[in-house]
């Protein structure tokens, strides 16, 4: 059976040598320090390998039940959640007013790394409930706040978003589900829904549904979704638990991986909502959670890395097969270990670059959202604005595409259901598709965000990126981090100087690179996080630290990224110049 042990000593490694996060002016940041982190992390690190990791193939092999109408979680996922509950988790950076505990946002990001790892299906139950919260925050009114927060901040009732039709997905201007206005102010909404996680369960005494339905009479297409709030069971005016509302779950889905999760069919028959936010500006509301959502999806990507490659490490550290062709390592064994030979190496450091330089990406853009909720920084908001799709799509890609390195590892073992290794690749797929596929993450990227006011937003980042290489450029030991990253940051900007240039004559040339692009764009984050990470450990190192391993490690990583990752965006660029041609050349009939 695989294992799960938190990286919380890699963790605080960004948290305070690379981020310095208690000597941000970010409001909240300065309690921060090494012991309060410390704290936090050692104990959700208990809670994700002592609870989470041992359900994980509970979940993959028992799945969800239904019966009658009931869905039933698998074994032991009620116990978990009621000591989630009680540790207060689910709501560690929601306000204290509604009961949570208002940590900053990149603590939220930090424990839930440790937590989607150890058990992505389970997670998701607490983690789409605190992006249902977030939106009743953003946009409901001072009654549904009151009404939902509280009980939802203590996972006492669970959330939803509710999109998907079975003949729309991501064209949402085609969904049929309707609300009909009421005399009291409330919606009757009839239709149904596909593939909602956390539909249904037995772990919430509610559940509150946010749906994305037109009002009749309203704008066509995408211009006329509203979002409404319809709970399974009714609210009563004193907050107790009312009737039963008329939505149903009509089946739960068989699915490729995630199977601890209920991804369900839900059907309203005229079930009672309550508009959020305005009337007809649905989709405006639903990406105060759909862009959360991303940004916990692309963890996911990282997550499943992370464990994927913790068990490949230890079997090839453990598994003896062949000879070191420089001389045996192991003479007083029939082989030497599988690490040892270079291919095993290079897979592996692949892992190992990949998820410490996500691990940095992620939290630094946690970062960003907390400067632009916590202080109002408008330029970090568009700047992780910006990078959501990055952050979506790269990491979700990239992290699917470990998972699967991992289980090489494995041999022919990692295709055997005993070992575990397939559910890590099986639950990281789905993450490449839900919250917006990724192909359509890129299009968002070149067709929205770098325009997005007037382009100010890519500007900031290329200027980031200029400001580091030139601080560092003169330092003892950065120029073979330095000249990387410069030479990879022009490949981005060369891509969108072209995509400027090409897309306003014929837009297929920059939707044909967007794909490219978002991955280009990945590498230069994440060669980013590596020039940070390399600069931090060179100045533990000239510090005198009691810990140099640790560091030489991470330089070795980081050149290791530098030279065998990063070199990827001259591909990318490439195949961006070479335009739409060879993407749209053959008619549809002759593929």
């Amino acid at each position: 059976m695989p294992s799960y042990t938190a990286p919380s000593k890699d963790m605080q490694y960004v948290l305070h040598d690379v981020l310095n996060i208690a000597a941000s002016d970010i409001p909240g940041y300065s309690d921060l320090d090494r012991d309060f982190t410390a704290a936090i992390l050692d104990e959700a690190g208990k809670i994700a390998a002592e609870v989470l990791s041992p359900l994980n193939p509970v979940g993959d092999t028992v799945g969800c039940k239904m019966e009658n109408g009931v869905v039933y979680t698998p074994p032991g996922f009620k116990d978990a959640f009621a000591q989630m509950k009680v540790g207060g988790w689910p709501g560690i950076d929601m306000p204290e007013e509604f009961g949570g505990q208002g940590l900053p946002y990149v603590m939220g990001t930090a424990v839930g790394e440790y937590f989607s790892a150890a058990n992505q299906a389970f997670t998701m139950y607490q983690g789409l409930t605190h992006g249902a919260a977030s939106t009743i925050l953003a946009h409901g009114t001072a009654d549904q706040k009151a009404t939902y927060l509280p009980k939802m901040v203590a996972c006492d009732w669970t959330g939803t978003m509710n999109l998907t039709e079975p003949h729309c997905g991501t064209d949402l201007g085609l969904m049929r589900t309707r609300a009909e206005p009421q005399a009291d102010g409330s919606y009757k909404v009839t239709g149904q829904k596909i593939f909602i996680s956390a539909g249904e369960h037995d772990m919430a005494e509610n559940i509150v549904h946010l749906v994305l339905a037109k009002i009749p009479g309203g704008p066509d297409g995408i211009k006329g979704v509203s979002l409404f709030i319809v709970p399974k069971v009714l609210v009563n005016d004193d907050g107790s638990l009312g009737a039963r509302n008329a939505v149903s779950c009509g089946k739960i889905e068989e699915k490729m991986g995630i199977h601890g999760n209920a991804t369900c069919v839900m059907n309203y028959d005229g079930a009672t909502g309550y508009l959020l936010g305005e009337a007809h500006k649905g989709m405006r509301a639903m990406f105060t959670m759909m862009n959360e959502a991303r940004l916990g999806v692309g963890m996911q990507g990282l997550a499943q890395a992370e464990i994927a490659f913790q068990n490949a490490l230890a079997y090839a550290k453990d598994r003896l097969q062949g000879r070191d062709v420089t001389g045996v390592k192991n003479p007083d064994g029939p082989a030497d270990p599988l690490i040892v030979h270079p291919d095993i190496r290079r897979n592996l450091m692949e892992q190992k670059s990949f998820a410490e330089g996500a691990r940095a990406f992620l939290l630094w853009g946690a970062t960003l959202i907390d400067a632009a909720h916590r202080k109002g920084d408008g330029a970090a908001d568009g700047l992780v604005s910006l990078m959501t799709p990055v952050i979506k799509g790269f990491l979700t890609d990239k992290g699917f595409e470990m998972t699967v390195q991992a289980q090489q590892i494995y041999g022919g073992h990692g295709y055997i259901e005993e070992w575990g290794m397939s559910q890590f690749a099986r639950d990281a797929r789905i993450a490449m598709i839900y919250e917006g596929a990724n192909g359509v993450q890129a299009l968002d990227l070149v067709g929205r965000k770098l325009a997005q006011d007037g382009g100010k937003h890519v500007m900031a980042f290329f200027d980031l990126v200029k400001g580091f290489c030139k601080d560092n450029a003169e330092t003892e030991g950065m120029g073979e981090f330095v000249e990387p990253l410069k030479r990879a940051s022009k490949d981005l900007q060369t891509a969108a100087m072209y995509f400027m240039a090409e897309g306003m004559k014929n837009p297929n040339a920059a939707l044909a690179g967007s794909y490219d692009f978002m991955h280009l764009f990945g590498h230069v984050c994440l060669g980013l996080m590596w020039a940070k990470m390399a600069r931090a450990s060179q100045a533990a190192l000239a510090a005198g630290t009691d810990d140099p391993v640790f560091h030489q490690t991470k330089l070795v990583t980081a050149r290791f990224y530098m030279t065998r990752q990063l070199p990827m965006t001259a591909t990318h660029l490439a195949r961006i110049q070479a335009g739409a041609e060879p993407v749209m050349a053959l008619e549809a009939a002759n593929f």
